[in-house]
């Protein structure tokens, strides 16, 4: 159970991280940061939303269109986007078609990464800390 729940803080935290490099990086690709509380709402659902995607979407296109099955963490990403977007919690904007295609690219990326790691990170950390057996 502590492995899950350190797996799920570091997807959020790395999905976070994405969302801000959108920002940063695309103009289109605007996190409104006055309404922060939104934000965090929607690191929150799009972190779930993209759990929950990619396996559904994984198994769409490999019974579908089985040519786009490297490309499934992109679509989820997309599709995860969109849905926190029309969300009317506020927090996350985006205006034009390279905030939605770039900003779908880099937020996946970065996650991906992150998800990759962080963990080792925060576990090297910790093993340096624990006290050695012999």
């Amino acid at each position: 159970m502590i492995t899950f729940l350190f797996r799920a803080l570091m997807y959020v935290v790395s999905a976070g991280l994405g969302l801000i490099a959108a920002d940063l990086l695309l103009d289109g690709f605007q996190i409104q940061w006055d309404r922060w509380w939104g934000f965090v709402v929607c690191i929150l659902i799009f972190a779930v939303l993209q759990s929950v995607l990619a396996p559904w979407v994984g198994k769409i296109a490999d019974r579908y269109a089985p040519v786009l099955m490297g490309g499934i963490g992109i679509v989820s990403t997309l599709i995860a986007l969109v849905i926190v977007v029309l969300l009317p919690i506020g927090g996350l904007r985006i205006v034009d078609a390279t905030g939605w295609l770039l900003g779908a690219v880099i937020v996946w990326l970065v996650t991906a990464l992150g998800s990759v790691l962080l963990p080792l990170i925060f576990l090297k950390k910790r093993v340096e800390k624990s006290p050695r057996r012999r």
